[in-house]
């Protein structure tokens, strides 16, 4: 048997997509139609939402780690949360989590050392790009990252909230991720993190500027290798 993964949710395109990512993957490495044992829980991005713009980080741990303590309770063995924003809280939440969890932006480090790339770009919610998640991980791997300007910011973070998470993927918005990619591009990057676990959803790798690195579903992959670890499946 693999392990038990939890799902601590928040937005719901993001979740769905790790999920699915998960599940999609799983039988090339354990047979068709099989994928490990998944249970989820989210509160409501609303309830998370008061605390992210209020800053109140203690306040999302609270509500992550209820979360994984309800997964941890019907058998959970250890838990991913496909949502880059609320990883600010990460550490009050490990410290007292019943059950271990899987770094999001670590899964990206690792895939971004792997393929040999030293300077990111970050895109995400603005709480994300002027966060610590990335600049702290990436350091630890000898990865540095630039982030858009503030109005741009403000623009992609309107087009997440306002749209991605909603289900809303336009030809506009993603022609709009393009050119502040190119953007970051001319600045020295070499890749760019699609830190909104949304954003795979609209830009296309195909034509992006950049070669992306997916946070969704490289914490899938992660996911699903650390279910699969020490039970002689074949990674």
């Amino acid at each position: 048997m693999s392990r038990h993964i939890g799902i601590v949710a928040c937005s719901a395109e993001g979740a769905a997509l790790c999920y699915r990512s998960l599940c999609m993957e799983a039988p090339a490495q354990m047979g068709e139609h099989m994928h490990p044992e998944v249970s989820m829980h989210t509160y409501p991005l609303g309830e998370y939402m008061v605390h992210i713009q209020s800053g109140n980080w203690e306040e999302v741990a609270k509500l992550m780690l209820s979360s994984v303590g309800k997964l941890a309770d019907i058998g959970a063995q250890f838990a991913i949360c496909p949502d880059n924003t609320i990883h600010q809280a990460f550490d009050l939440v490990v410290a007292e989590s019943p059950i271990p969890w899987l770094h999001i932006g670590e899964a990206v480090a690792k895939e971004s050392q792997s393929k040999g790339f030293e300077h990111l770009a970050i895109t995400g919610t603005k709480y994300l790009m002027t966060g610590s998640v990335y600049p702290k991980i990436l350091k630890r791997f000898g990865i540095s990252s630039k982030i858009p300007d503030g109005d741009e910011r403000e623009k992609i973070d309107a087009i997440i909230f306002k749209e991605l998470v909603n289900g809303i993927f336009s030809e506009e918005s993603r022609l709009y991720f393009n050119k502040v990619i190119q953007e970051l591009k001319n600045r020295g990057c070499d890749a760019v993190v699609l830190g909104c676990t949304e954003i795979p959803l609209l830009v296309d790798p195909g034509d992006c500027p950049l070669p992306t690195l997916d946070s969704t579903r490289l914490l899938a992959r992660a996911a699903l290798k650390e279910a699969l670890r020490k039970e002689g499946f074949s990674l």
